[in-house]
């Protein structure tokens, strides 16, 4: 194979082959510029989606030199660690496998320690593999997004807003409003069955993440659904990430009408004003959140 050219601005680096696994050891491939790039450079070479993890594509050793070849840059590990970092779409190790589900097991025994095996049924739902937008990652981001907002005014009602953001998306099959409605159906009646009083309004709040529009004077309501949209306001590369995995869960759904549906619910989100419910959040993530959405919706050609 003849050395392809290199692609003026191609930030795609590779490290040597020196990880361990499966009978041979695996490089990794990574971009600095945007997942785009990456899974675009991953395509033409056939390299398959499964070996994408997170923010990397692991690759065998007998792939190295050909995508060398391809375009690829090499790095030292310790090089190419460092470049991820600075590009910000490194995906910390709390966020992966097993100790990103330690981290929330953690969590649910903060909130409820003597109901643990709920908390194992909410975790191994969040863990469904057809999920990729709704699972474990997405639990703990709304959970750390809480961590935020709540204020000591709060406290009387933050379990009951932490119990919903564990329930929000425990049933998630890819049907609007229909999902909302079977978790928070699970919720009431798993509370209920534990003998939890908040179990009516863990309920209510569940629902409201169906058009995260609850009242002016609802408090709890707003934290909740600030909460679950915070990834719009979040860096360039989450909001790359957030993209390419709700279109992976719409995968059934074709472009057009894709495209026709998503384009409404942003431009739905961009006619509210503010675009959050609480303070707090206005001020953290809706300036970087209207930049998001906006520069999405510029892209996103109708038809």
């Amino acid at each position: 194979m003849g050395c392809a050219p290199r692609l003026l601005g191609m930030a795609v680096l590779i490290d040597p082959p020196s990880w361990p696994a499966h009978g041979t050891v695996f490089s990794h491939l990574v971009s600095t510029s945007s997942l785009e790039e990456l899974h675009a450079f991953a395509e033409a070479a056939g390299i398959p989606r499964r070996a994408f993890d997170e923010d990397h594509y692991d690759v065998p050793a007998r792939r190295y030199r050909e995508l060398v070849e391809r375009g690829a840059q090499e790095v030292s590990g310790a090089s190419l660690v460092r470049a991820l970092i600075g590009s910000g779409l490194r995906v910390p190790a709390r966020r992966r496998g097993p100790k990103l589900r330690a981290a929330l097991v953690t969590r649910w025994a903060s909130l409820l320690p003597e109901d643990a095996a709920l908390g194992e049924d909410l975790l191994d739902r969040w863990a469904e593999p057809h999920r990729r937008y709704h699972t474990q990652t997405h639990l703990l981001a709304v959970l750390e997004a809480l961590d935020v907002l709540l204020q000591p005014g709060d406290l009387p009602l933050r379990r009951t807003v932490l119990l919903a953001a564990w329930f929000h998306d425990a049933v998630y099959e890819g049907v609007a409003g229909e999902d909302e409605r079977a978790s928070a159906a699970l919720a009431v009646h798993r509370l209920a069955a534990l003998g939890r009083p908040a179990a009516q309004e863990v309920e209510r709040l569940v629902l409201l993440t169906a058009t995260h529009d609850p009242a002016s004077e609802d408090r709890a309501g707003r934290l909740l659904c600030d909460a679950d949209l915070s990834v719009l306001g979040g860096p360039e590369a989450d909001y790359q990430r957030y993209l390419l995995a709700v279109r992976e869960e719409y995968a059934h759904i074709p472009d057009a009408a894709f495209v026709e549906g998503r384009r409404a619910v942003l431009q739905r989100l961009l006619a509210l004003e503010p675009l959050f419910g609480t303070a707090e959040a206005q001020t953290l993530w809706a300036p970087r959140a209207r930049v998001n959405m906006t520069r999405e919706l510029s892209v996103l050609t109708p038809g």
